[in-house]
């Protein structure tokens, strides 16, 4: 079963990596514990609205970044055949959308893993 929190959490923790960024160095922007931001990165805690805002606003992203990001991650995950019943280690499901893709690795009966790559985004440049 796909955990909201643990999705959340990846897509922070893909964040503060994507910036060569410590616990420690997100944890004191955000003013919440190491700990705690710690078990909320692991999918451990619930996050509420004002820390997840206030974690995002030390990220400098925004957090209905975050909120479409974990969306479309849920959203395809939804989508997979293995995601809500025990799979073989062995096999990994995979889906795309052209921008997002998710791997699932079932971890246990009601634990899966998910991880999702964004392709980047290119800036389009007019010409006057």
């Amino acid at each position: 079963m796909v955990l909201l929190r643990r999705v959340i959490g990846d897509a922070l923790r893909a964040r503060r990596q994507g910036q060569h960024r410590t616990l420690r160095e997100v944890s004191t922007a955000a003013n919440v514990s190491l700990g705690y931001l710690s078990e909320i990165e692991r999918g451990q805690k619930e996050a509420s609205s004002e820390l997840l805002a206030a974690i995002c606003d030390a990220l400098g992203a925004r957090l209905s970044e975050l909120l479409r990001e974990v969306g479309d991650t849920l959203s395809l995950a939804e989508d997979m055949d293995g995601v809500l019943v025990p799979v073989d280690d062995s096999k990994k499901s995979v889906a795309a959308d052209g921008n997002v893709s998710v791997k699932v690795r079932q971890d246990s009966p009601l634990k899966a893993t998910l991880h999702a790559t964004r392709k980047p985004q290119r800036d389009v440049v007019y010409a006057a």
